[in-house]
């Protein structure tokens, strides 16, 4: 019987321990997805009517395919967005950033035929192949590439944080919402979404660094 009372103590100890640490979790990622977003709502916009010229759009990468080698939705309206803004005269060139992990896997060169099957023409486009995470693409576009004023070009959620990046590292920028995806087909990237904001506070509170910075581009066509 003692034994028994015994795990059953143990038992409830560790469910308590769990729930503690599941409310602690939860409590830290609604902390950082409202830092993250607090200020964006004035700099975000979704009329390209109303977004104000920039030189300079940051084409923030990711897959054009899922897993399953679908199409993603996410990369086509990324592209979709990009290309609205230059032949609406927003923005005058397109820095497409992206991971460039292997030969067969490089998100700025699959961003560079996409922009160009929609008429983008291929001097305005410039590829950064070290953008290996948000983080990186944002500080790049100004260590790198000598940016001071942007347009990010991204979903919503994914601009409340490449926006709050840029007002650390003293960027002026601007998001435009690139057409966002149905809630069942981005399930898995908005939850990745959660954890990423809590990882870029750590990012800026421990002064990250990019994975690579190099010499300096500057863009002057």
């Amino acid at each position: 019987m003692m034994q028994l009372s015994t795990k059953l103590t143990i038992r409830r100890r560790c469910l308590i321990l769990l729930a503690g640490f599941t409310i602690a979790l939860v409590l830290v990622i609604v902390f950082a997805s409202r830092v993250v977003v607090h200020g964006s709502c004035s700099r975000l916009y979704s009329d390209v009517d109303r977004v104000p010229y920039n030189r300079v759009g940051l084409l923030l990468g990711t897959s054009p395919h899922l897993s399953n080698g679908r199409a993603n939705d996410f990369f086509i309206h990324r592209i979709d967005a990009a290309a609205k803004l230059y032949f609406h005269n927003k923005i005058r060139f397109i820095l497409a950033t992206g991971a460039n992990r292997q030969l067969s896997y490089n998100e700025p060169r699959e961003m560079r035929r996409a922009l160009l099957s929609r008429g983008v023409p291929d001097s305005v486009i410039i590829l950064d192949y070290a953008g290996i995470r948000t983080f990186d693409s944002v500080v790049r576009s100004k260590e790198v590439f000598g940016l001071d004023s942007i347009t990010i070009i991204s979903q919503r959620f994914h601009n409340q944080r490449a926006l709050f990046i840029a007002r650390y590292k003293g960027i002026t920028a601007i998001g435009f919402n690139a057409e966002d995806v149905d809630a069942y087909n981005g399930f898995k990237t908005m939850t990745r979404e959660y954890f990423a904001r809590v990882k870029v506070l750590l990012d800026v509170w421990f002064n990250a660094q990019p994975h690579f910075l190099g010499p300096k581009v500057a863009i002057v066509k």
